[in-house]
């Protein structure tokens, strides 16, 4: 597809443009024709592809987010660099499937379930900031710029979105998508999401609502858009089922992909046939299989050549990108910029704040996240712009707005990463003086944290009536517990002698630890065993590194996840056809010669070579022990 993407003579594209759009394009356009260096269709491919390559990990090793690798690539080879390739308007049009997949996939994921569940995020916080800012930036664009109306409200709902792919990269790199702020993050940009299909179903209305236009014309438009969509919805929900099902029984992947790609552009050209976007029709085909039983088969099929064509529409946006701007209009861009930046950031931190309950810093988080613009602003002022809303100068300096702000915002976001780093506590809650008072009576075992594991621990030594208590930090994690499971959990830090000698630590006989934080169970343990040398510490271990430190202190480790490990790969032996006898033994010999080797390991840990070549042996050593039971 990128070969034939890029192998469009810019004549035909040109003249295909305006049986589209409708639109006359001057004269000079029409006859160019490519450069002779865009004749090759693997150089042109080469091109592309060795940009991706080299610009993508640049940016992302500067944390500035694999988008931005892909406009900085299209910026280079584009025309007002490099010149490698020339014909833009070829290459944008055919990577706009890269939008569309982007949508289907977006479509397969939204669940009506899972729309439910977080309705209150996705459908208030969201629609609440896509509202607020919409209107702030509109007004604005409207009375500060004075822009027409139209295209006032395209400009503000354009620029209120924000870019999903820079977004959820920032925070999961910062590993912070289940924090409060990465949470709402994910509820507003799904929300973004879902906005932008009708807001690029609008945008033809609205410029079909101009003076040249009768009011019986926008009626039959939308009439006929409306239309679409429900032959659309009728077709999808009564054919796509048993079209899927026919295919899989030929067994035959290649095939399977072939209709999951016929599916999504199919319908993306029913519906630009139509007058409608396509990326409408994508969305609405991905919408109706979300709960289909060939869900994810879909999503793995469309996901390469969506991430491929994905960064081709980056890199097009990147070589359309009118650099003389820059060197003719500087302050006017860097304006602009900061001012969508200020506007977005405080609009967010309010949003966060009131609606999203969220702390000060919090809310900080997540405006820095979500102030930059969005790739879907790239979609819709292209669309503006091809409908008459906005002209060429309003476009670029939209356009390099966007991809500043872009590249602005994880420069803000690195620049405040000092201060931003520790997650600032929330405000303390006042602690109930029942959970403070702690009543120990005679426990056998005292467990530190009330989590997954402490909670599974509490359960089986109540069952068996073991006297126990529990210390927790969290207010939160104490209700939950006393509310489910009205276990003796208080509030304390076992880092503090006096709660150690309130709970009667020293009269136990064993001390769990089943928090999750390694540094946390290392210290606690180490605490404990010079306060308390008699009592037997169980800890839980994150990995092997862990399982060192815990014996050095004195504490007996338990592997977090490596007995589930062991339960899943004895089930699986079985299923590959070993007798459960077979299976329980290779299990069992695994288990002894790991921890063998863990030993091993322990002695030399400050040697990494030694602890190579150790691991090197085991495994030749764990092979000759199997092997040795099939002979």
């Amino acid at each position: 597809m990128l070969l034939l993407a890029t192998g469009l003579s810019a004549t035909a594209t040109r003249r295909r443009i305006v049986l589209h759009t409708g639109l006359t394009l001057p004269r000079q356009l029409m006859e160019y024709e490519p450069m002779p260096n865009e004749g090759s269709l693997l150089q042109t491919a080469v091109i592309f592809l060795f940009a991706a390559v080299l610009a993508v990990p640049l940016a992302k090793r500067l944390q500035l987010g694999a988008v931005l690798g892909y406009l900085l690539a299209g910026v280079v080879i584009g025309p007002q660099a490099l010149g490698l390739i020339r014909d833009t308007e070829s290459v944008a049009h055919t990577s706009e499937l890269g939008v569309v997949l982007l949508l289907f996939i977006i479509g397969l994921e939204l669940s009506p379930k899972r729309l439910w569940l977080m309705r209150k995020s996705v459908f208030g916080v969201g629609s609440a900031q896509v509202l607020l800012t919409g209107a702030i930036i509109g007004a604005i664009a409207l009375f500060g710029f004075a822009q027409p109306l139209p295209a006032a409200v395209v400009l503000g709902l354009g620029l209120a979105l924000s870019s999903t792919a820079l977004g959820l990269q920032s925070l999961a790199e910062a590993k912070q998508l289940n924090a409060p702020h990465g949470r709402l993050a994910f509820a507003i940009l799904l929300f973004q999401d879902i906005a932008a299909i009708p807001l690029i179903a609008v945008v033809p209305l609205l410029a079909a609502s101009g003076p040249d236009t009768s009011h019986s014309d926008s009626l039959a438009h939308a009439l006929k858009v409306f239309a679409s969509i429900a032959v659309v919805i009728v077709g999808g929900r009564y054919l796509l089922r048993p079209v899927f099902r026919t295919v899989a029984r030929t067994g035959l992947p290649e095939v399977s992909t072939a209709t999951a790609l016929l599916v999504v552009i199919g319908t993306a050209w029913l519906m630009e046939e139509a007058g409608v976007s396509m990326a409408l029709g994508a969305f609405l085909a991905g919408l109706l299989l979300a709960d289909s039983e060939y869900r994810h088969e879909l999503e793995s099929q469309i996901e390469p050549f969506k991430g491929l064509l994905l960064g081709l529409f980056f890199i097009s946006v990147g070589m359309g990108a009118n650099l003389r701007l820059l060197l003719e209009m500087p302050w006017v861009l860097l304006g602009l910029t900061l001012l969508l930046v200020a506007v977005k950031l405080v609009l967010l931190i309010g949003v966060g704040r009131l609606a999203g309950g969220l702390n000060s810093t919090s809310a900080l988080r997540l405006g820095m996240v979500l102030a930059a613009g969005g790739e879907f602003a790239f979609v819709v002022f292209k669309l503006g712009k091809d409908q008459g809303l906005f002209d060429t100068l309003t476009y670029d300096l939209l356009l390099m707005t966007i991809t500043l702000s872009m590249a602005v915002t994880p420069l803000l976001m690195l620049g405040c990463a000092r201060a931003l780093k520790r997650p600032q506590p929330a405000p303390a809650r006042e602690i109930p003086e029942q959970y403070k008072t702690i009543d120990a009576g005679t426990p056998r075992v005292v467990i530190v944290g009330m989590g997954r594991m402490g909670q599974i621990v509490s359960r089986i030594l109540r069952a068996q009536k073991i006297p126990f208590i529990a210390l927790e930090t969290s207010v939160d994690a104490i209700e939950m517990t006393r509310m489910f499971e009205q276990a003796p959990v208080f509030y304390g830090d076992p880092l503090r002698p006096e709660v150690l000698h309130a709970a009667k630590v020293g009269e136990a006989e064993y001390l769990v630890i089943t928090i999750d934080d390694p540094e946390a169970t290392t210290r606690t343990a180490e605490r404990v065993k010079r306060l308390y040398p008699h009592l037997k510490v169980l800890a839980r271990a994150r990995n092997r590194q862990h399982v060192h430190k815990l014996v050095d202190v004195g504490a007996e480790p338990i592997r977090e996840t490596f007995y589930s490990s062991l339960e899943m790969t004895r089930r699986a032996l079985i299923g590959l056809g070993l007798s459960a006898e077979q299976a329980a033994d290779r299990i069992q010999r695994f288990t002894q010669h790991d921890e063998e080797v863990l030993v091993a390991q322990g002695q030399v840990r400050d040697d990494r070579a030694k602890v190579m070549q150790t691991a090197k042996e085991a495994r030749v050593e764990l092979e000759r022990l199997f092997d040795s039971d099939t002979e």
